[in-house]
């Protein structure tokens, strides 16, 4: 019975998504990543609603609706926003992800800190304050700032170095009118790197802060 709610549950999700994203604002946009959101959200909708149903199912067509509608409603504000920051930013070194249900930018460390510093460089702080008025103009969302080094020297100081980064680059974006309660920091040290550490340019993408921009549901 459960895996026959389950089917129905991703059917209907699926056939919603056929339907989803047909907002012809923003006709210039990479619609992909709504397509996305909608297809996380009818497939998790659907299963939701598959598994409460009580009438044959209409459980999971209500499940999937909701989820479809929420997922495609995240996912279009997520390519709006991105479009924003790209035209802002208009910085080939820092890199802008879609994933269809957050954004992840990435500023590689050496443009953003001197060597074994924590003070963001000067050149760099427009960029972070480019960034701000672009979270500004989208407040529905939790900031994460996630700090990660390579993993040359000793992975104590890594990690306090990373934190004290993410630190950093939180302070510009708070001082630049992002509100308090919508950031958290985190130092990852080199736990999670991107790349290879046993090359100059592996250790060069692992050096980098990440702002995760998390839409609230």
């Amino acid at each position: 019975m459960i895996r026959a709610k389950l089917a129905i549950g991703l059917t209907l999700g699926a056939t919603l998504l056929l339907s989803a994203c047909t907002d012809p604002n923003y006709a210039g946009i990479d619609r992909t990543k709504t397509k996305n959101g909608a297809a996380v959200g009818a497939a998790l909708g659907g299963i939701f609603g598959a598994l409460t149903a009580d009438n044959k199912g209409k459980g999971a067509v209500r499940g999937a609706a909701i989820g479809a509608g929420i997922g495609a409603l995240v996912g279009n504000e997520l390519d709006k926003q991105e479009a924003d920051l790209r035209r802002d930013l208009n910085n080939d070194n820092v890199q802008i992800t879609n994933t269809g249900d957050r954004l992840i930018v990435t500023l590689p460390q050496d443009i953003l800190f001197a060597t074994d510093s924590s003070a963001v460089r000067s050149d760099l702080q427009r960029d972070l304050r480019t960034i701000a008025g672009n979270l500004s103009a989208y407040p529905n969302s939790t900031i994460q700032i996630l700090g990660h080094t390579d993993n040359v020297g000793d992975a104590g100081y890594n990690q306090g170095l990373s934190q004290r980064r993410a630190e950093a680059v939180a302070d510009v974006l708070l001082e630049a009118g992002v509100p308090f309660a919508r950031v958290q920091t985190s130092g990852r040290g080199e736990d999670q790197p991107l790349a290879t550490n046993l090359t100059p340019e592996g250790r060069a993408q692992n050096r980098r802060v990440e702002i995760v921009i998390l839409p609230n549901a």
